[in-house]
C-alpha cells in the first residue's frame, strides 16, 4: 500500500525553507553592505556562521533525533527557525544579523538529519527513493526562488521581507508536521559528548581559520590578526588545528565503537572506499558552488552596483540548470555508472569556470557568460544527486540518520569553507594586484596614497570609490586613474580566481575516480560490514 505524500510535503519544505535562507544572503548582499554599513565579507560571516553551527552541530542533532524521537525534536527545531528567522528579520545590526545566521543554523542542525530519518520512517521501496530525489530537487527549487523573489523583493521593497517570508512557511511546517508517522523515543541511546566537542571544535577551528585567512594573514600575520606566533598569522594554524581535532574525533570515535559503545556518528557509512569518495566528491561540488554563489552577486551589487534583481536575472540560469539536472540526471543511472557520471560531472564543471573566466567582462548578461554558468550548473546539479544517492543507497536504512548527519557536516562545511575561501581569495587577489597596479602609476603619488587606508582594501564599486577619493587632495586625473586601477584590479582578481577554482575542479575528478563503476542493474554483493 502507498503512503500518503502529504508528510513529503512537510519535509520537502523544511529542506526549502533551509535551501531558501541560504540563497537569500548573497542575493541580499547589497541591501545589507548598505544597511549595515559593513564590507561584503562582513556579510558573508553570516552564511559562513550558518555553515559553520549546522556542521558543527549536526552528529549531536542526529543523536538528540534518536533519543528523543524524529518528529518531536523536528517540531522543537522547526520553531526555533522559525523564532531565528524573525530576529532575523527585524536585525539592526550585522552583529545581530550573524547571531541570527548561528541560531538558524542551530536548529538547521536538527532539521537536516531529521530530513533523511522522517523519508526512511514513512516512505519504502520505490516511494523512498523518489522522496530522496524529491528533496535534492526541493533544495535546487529553493535556490531558483530565493534568487527570484529575493530579486524582486530586494529591489523594490528590500531585504527583510525576503527573510519574513520564511516565518509564515516555517509555520506552515510545524502545522504540517502533525501528519508525520508517530515515532517512539530510544532513551537507551547515549550521546558521546567528547565526540560532540572534538567534532564541533574542529568544524569551528577549520572554518574560522578559512574565514580570516584574508584579515590575518595567508602564513604572516597583518596589523589585523589578534596575535601571531612567531610573526606567523593564526589563520592557517587554526586551520591545522582543526584538522587534528578532526582526526581525534575519528580516532575517538572507532574507539568507542570498538567498545561497544554509541557513537556520535557509526564510521560504518564510511566504511568503503566508495562511501568515502562519495564525501569528498560532495565537499568538493558544494564547496565550488558557494564559492561561485558568492562571487557572481558580489560582483554584480557591489562592483556593479546593481539591483537585487540585476542578480537574480544573471545567475537565473544557473539555478534553473542546477534544478533541472537535478532531476533529470537520474535517467542517466540506468546507462552510466557513479563514476562516469562524478568524472563527467566535474570536467563540466572545470569546463565552465575555465570558459568564465576568459570571457567575463563587466556584464554578467552576455551569453558567453550565461552558457559558462548554464555549463556549470548542469554539472553541479548532476553532482549533489548522484554523490546523495550514493551515500543513501550503500547504507542499511538503521544507519539514515547517520547518513543524514554526515551529509549535513559534509554539505554545511564545505558551503562556509567554500563561502570563507572565495571571499579571502578575491580579496587577497584585489590587494595584490591594485597595490601593484598604484605603484606602477606615477599618477598616484605616495602622498595621496597616505591619505587611503590601503591596508584593508576590499571590493567596492567605483562610485564608492569617487566618494572615498572626494574627501582628499586627488585631481580629477588622479581620481580617473584611480577608477581606472581599480576597476583593472577586479576584473583580473575575479579572472584568476575563477581559474584557481577550474583548478580545484579538476582536482576533484581524482576522487571522483573511486566513486561505484557499476550501474543498478550489475550491483555487487554488498560489503560485508566490520562488527556484522
Amino acid at each position: 500500500m502507498r503512503a500518503s505524500w502529504l508528510p513529503m510535503i512537510a519535509i520537502a519544505l523544511s529542506q526549502m525553507i533551509m535551501s531558501f535562507n541560504v540563497a537569500a544572503l548573497p542575493v541580499s548582499l547589497g541591501g545589507m553592505v548598505e544597511s549595515f554599513g559593513v564590507p561584503p565579507t562582513t556579510v558573508a560571516t553570516g552564511i559562513v556562521v550558518y555553515g559553520m553551527l549546522v556542521a558543527g552541530l549536526v552528529m549531536l542533532g542526529a543523536k538528540l533525533l534518536q533519543r528523543f524521537g524524529p518528529s518531536r525534536v523536528f517540531r522543537i527545531a522547526v520553531v526555533v527557525f522559525c523564532a531565528s528567522q524573525v530576529l532575523m528579520t527585524l536585525s539592526p545590526t550585522a552583529t545581530v544579523m550573524i547571531t541570527a545566521q548561528g541560531l538558524i543554523g542551530a536548529s538547521a542542525a536538527v532539521i537536516v538529519p531529521a530530513l533523511v530519518a522522517l523519508i526512511a520512517e514513512n516512505y519504502s521501496g520505490q516511494q523512498q527513493a523518489t522522496a530522496v530525489g524529491a528533496l535534492g530537487s526541493a533544495r535546487a527549487a529553493a535556490g531558483v526562488l530565493a534568487f527570484i523573489i529575493g530579486g524582486i523583493l530586494g529591489t523594490y521593497i528590500g531585504w527583510r521581507p525576503v527573510f519574513g517570508i520564511l516565518i509564515a512557511v516555517s509555520a506552515i511546517v510545524f502545522l504540517l508536521s502533525f501528519k508525520l508517522k508517530a515515532d517512539e523515543a530510544r532513551p537507551d541511546v547515549t550521546i558521546d559528548m567528547v565526540g560532540v566537542v572534538l567534532a564541533a571544535a574542529a568544524i569551528v577551528f577549520t572554518v574560522f581559520g578559512f574565514n580570516n585567512l584574508n584579515r590575518w594573514g595567508l602564513a604572516l600575520a597583518t596589523p589585523n590578526a589578534p596575535f601571531d606566533l612567531l610573526g606567523m598569522s593564526p589563520a592557517p594554524i587554526l586551520i591545522v588545528i582543526g584538522i587534528v581535532l578532526g582526526q581525534g574525533f575519528l580516532m575517538w570515535t572507532r574507539r568507542r565503537q570498538q567498545t561497544g559503545k554509541t557513537p556520535l556518528l557509526s564510521l560504518e557509512v564510511l566504511d568503503s572506499v566508495e562511501e568515502r569518495a562519495a564525501v569528498y566528491a560532495m565537499f568538493a561540488v558544494v564547496a565550488l558552488e558557494a564559492s561561485l554563489n558568492f562571487t557572481v552577486p558580489l560582483y554584480i551589487q557591489i562592483v556593479q552596483g546593481r539591483t537585487p534583481i540585476a542578480t537574480a536575472i544573471a545567475m537565473m540560469p544557473f539555478n534553473l540548470t542546477v534544478f533541472f539536472a537535478a532531476m533529470l540526471i537520474v535517467r542517466l543511472y540506468g546507462r552510466l555508472t557513479p563514476r562516469q557520471i562524478g568524472r563527467y560531472g566535474f570536467t563540466l564543471c572545470a569546463i565552465a569556470l575555465v570558459w568564465l573566466a576568459f570571457v567575463v567582462r563587466n556584464d554578467w548578461n552576455e551569453w558567453p557568460v550565461l552558457l559558462g554558468l548554464i555549463i556549470f550548473g548542469i554539472g553541479q546539479g548532476s553532482l549533489v544527486t548522484l554523490v546523495f544517492n550514493v551515500l543513501v543507497t550503500s547504507s542499511p536504512k538503521e544507519l539514515a540518520g547517520d547518513v543524514g548527519s554526515l551529509r549535513g557536516t559534509t554539505q554545511n562545511l564545505a558551503s562556509a569553507v567554500g563561502t570563507a575561501t572565495a571571499g579571502a581569495l578575491l580579496v587577497g587577489l584585489l590587494s595584490a594586484i591594485a597595490l601593484g597596479g598604484i605603484a606602477a602609476s606615477p599618477k598616484l603619488t605616495p602622498e595621496l596614497q597616505a591619505q587611503v587606508d590601503l591596508d584593508s582594501i576590499n571590493f567596492i564599486s567605483n562610485d564608492r570609490l569617487q566618494t572615498v577619493l572626494s574627501g582628499t587632495t586627488a585631481t580629477p586625473a588622479q581620481v580617473a586613474e584611480a577608477v581606472r586601477v581599480n576597476t583593472e584590479a577586479r576584473q583580473r582578481a575575479l579572472k584568476i580566481g575563477l581559474l584557481i577554482l577550474a583548478g580545484l575542479a579538476l582536482l576533484s575528478i581524482i576522487p571522483a575516480g573511486r566513486l561505484p563503476d557499476y550501474r543498478p542493474g550489475e550491483l555487487p554483493e554488498p560489503p560485508v560490514r566490520k562488527g556484522s
